[in-house]
């Protein structure tokens, strides 16, 4: 099954230290090629694109190798954690993780969620030294869907501890909530989403995240690289922000539905993501082409 063999793919590990924070990643594909840095949303972790990242190192027209990394931002998954958070933050750990983690030249980021929205300012700060972005199902505005979940207290509450794996496995959810699924790919990203801690079992994230700072970027119009967009048609981004975003983003951007994708593409509808992505970057490869002088 493609699952099974993605999950067993070759992965290599590694940190980097950002603002005096060690930042963790997982990459795939051979070293010192083009590649992708991979965003996960808030209150996620790198290992959400575990089924992903393998089946992205070949992405190009002509088959061309990609170096696929996946970060833990800090305050998730194996990242240290920080005194404060900020979209700013985030964004520098994005472009400073790209290089050391073996991606040769201007890397591509691809963000979920609150994922997209740092990929949205790190193209606002350093979209000179972006090879693009695609954002999934992001809304580009004020705060992400988990902070609204956690300021109507609907989610991400104090940290819990369970007393066995089990008990936590039980207690695993989606936020935004989400029911569609691959159960092969809903069980590992919950089983991977907590660690051992005194007394039992507790998820990989710190609350305090959810108080981040820095929202002056996401109401601009000037991301200064290339742009797609995946929108899910059952996802949380409505009518009116998509007409709000398509304007801001530009005539040149990228963008398209996932069909039957709920907001956590990746766990319902993965190949199709797939698909997606590398279409967007085959589409940018082939202007580039086309834009090369003639012989």
């Amino acid at each position: 099954m493609w699952i099974t063999d993605a999950l067993a793919a070759p992965v290599d590990t590694g940190a980097v230290d950002v603002d005096g924070a060690t930042v963790r990643y997982r990459a795939w594909g051979p070293v010192g090629t083009p590649g992708l840095v991979l965003v996960h949303g808030g209150a996620a972790n790198a290992r959400w694109w575990d089924h992903i990242g393998p089946l992205l190192t070949r992405t190009a027209i002509h088959g061309d190798p990609h170096r696929v990394v996946a970060l833990d931002l800090t305050g998730h998954g194996d990242s240290d954690r920080r005194e404060q958070y900020g979209l700013e933050t985030w964004a520098r750990e994005v472009l400073e993780v790209a290089g050391p983690a073996g991606i040769a030249g201007r890397p591509t980021v691809v963000g979920h969620s609150m994922g997209g929205m740092i990929a949205w300012v790190a193209a606002r700060l350093f979209g000179e030294h972006l090879a693009g972005i695609a954002m999934i199902d992001s809304p580009i505005v004020e705060r992400t869907p988990e902070e609204e979940a956690a300021r109507a207290k609907r989610a991400f509450g104090p940290i819990k501890v369970y007393p066995t794996r089990d008990d936590a496995l039980a207690h695993f959810r989606f936020v935004p909530p989400q029911d569609a699924a691959v159960p092969e790919v809903r069980d590992h990203i919950a089983r991977e989403s907590m660690r051992e801690v005194p007394g039992g079992w507790s998820w990989k994230f710190d609350p305090a995240l959810m108080t981040r700072s820095g929202n002056e970027h996401l109401g601009a119009d000037d991301p200064r690289c290339r742009t797609a967009y995946l929108r899910a048609e059952h996802g949380i981004v409505t009518d009116d922000q998509m007409a709000d975003m398509t304007a801001r983003f530009g005539e040149s951007a990228i963008v398209a539905e996932i069909p039957d994708a709920g907001h956590h593409v990746m766990i319902d509808r993965p190949l199709a993501l797939v698909a997606a992505v590398r279409v967007v970057l085959a589409a940018w490869a082939a202007t580039r082409e086309n834009d090369s002088p003639s012989d």
